[in-house]
């Protein structure tokens, strides 16, 4: 895989939502073809493709195997965080909140406030409103230009109420 290929890639990825869906997945699906040496990378660019255009059932699976084929770096984490997100919309929040907490508690890179967020998005749907209250609080609290401190410990304090 080269720097032409992923620049390829991100081409096409810019078209999505200036071209049907259907010719989308599929101009992906041929520059994936010309992938000859990771069939992890092809397995998470297929599942991505899916997810982003409402195909999560067929998503899942994809992210699946690129996992267990072995994907590594920031795509590994993307996969994990997109596999969760996939599974609170199929309706499998548990192990969707589990491989989130997994990712927070093991890993720590620039995604660490997409894995809150959707960590957050998923307690809620478990209906555990507090904690995901908190969490979305505390990510926030990182980015403002005052009131930082006390609005990351007021979302402590929120979540052990």
């Amino acid at each position: 895989m080269d720097e032409n290929w992923e620049s390829q890639l991100q081409d096409i990825w810019q078209k999505l939502g200036t071209i049907n869906n259907e010719e989308f997945i599929l101009q992906l699906k041929d520059h994936i073809a010309l992938l000859v040496d990771s069939q992890a990378i092809a397995d998470f660019e297929i599942a991505c493709a899916f997810d982003s255009t409402g195909h999560e059932k067929e998503a899942e699976p994809l992210y699946r195997s690129a996992l267990d084929l072995g994907l590594s770096g920031l795509r590994r984490r993307r996969a994990r965080i997109q596999l969760a997100s996939t599974l609170r919309n199929n309706g499998k929040t548990e192990e969707s909140i589990h491989i989130l907490r997994e990712e927070k508690a093991n890993y720590s890179d620039e995604l660490n406030d997409a894995v809150d967020s959707f960590l957050a998005l998923s307690l809620s749907s478990a209906g555990e409103y507090k904690e995901a209250l908190s969490l979305t609080l505390k990510a926030i609290s990182q980015h403002l230009p005052r009131y930082n401190r006390s609005l990351y410990n007021y979302a402590n304090t929120l979540h052990k109420e």
